[in-house]
């Protein structure tokens, strides 16, 4: 079965739900089509086109619902702490003057950890939010109310829809009635 790409050039991706209908991956439509046709999902949302080989021609899978529940692993989403998913999680905002990507501030964001790790700050998801720069820089080695900063939210851990969207930075508009309710 060939598999072509979107219209962006990028490999297309289909958004996997478990059979309760909750998002738990995203795949290629290749791997979408085979789960298809080993009849271990059904086709939710179509993509215009279709998958073609010799001797079938399948509608193109935008979404997928597994048919056998899986059990999703307690803290699975609990993922690797990067720099983007950081980012991602604060909607590319510094969680202490609020600068954001539309002002310009998308470059100079970084991350900081609240607590620093020279004074025993943890890396982990309550302890790291994004911080521009300047911001950075002012707190350096201080908690927060050491250097007159408050956190404009406090910092926690994200849903598991924020790596879907990590995934796939272009959220195909059939994702979102799935995206939004979880």
């Amino acid at each position: 079965m060939s598999v072509s790409l979107n219209g962006t050039g990028r490999r297309a991706a289909v958004l996997v739900l478990n059979a309760t209908y909750e998002p738990i991956n995203v795949c290629s439509v290749r791997r979408a089509a085979v789960l298809l046709l080993k009849e271990k999902a059904e086709m939710i949302e179509r993509e215009s086109g279709a998958l073609h080989s010799e001797r079938l021609s399948l509608a193109r899978p935008a979404v997928v619902r597994l048919l056998s529940y899986v059990k999703i692993p307690h803290g699975a989403h609990r993922r690797r702490i990067t720099r983007r998913a950081v980012l991602a999680r604060d909607a590319w905002t510094c969680q202490y003057c609020g600068a954001s990507a539309s002002n310009g501030a998308r470059g100079a964001l970084t991350i900081d950890h609240v607590v620093p790790r020279s004074r025993g700050g943890g890396s982990v998801w309550e302890n790291i939010v994004a911080s521009c720069a300047p911001c950075n820089r002012r707190k350096g080695d201080r908690l927060p109310r050491e250097a007159s900063m408050q956190l404009r939210h406090p910092p926690k851990a994200p849903s598991p829809q924020l790596f879907i969207r990590i995934a796939s930075p272009q959220v195909h508009p059939a994702w979102e009635p799935y995206l939004a309710t979880a």
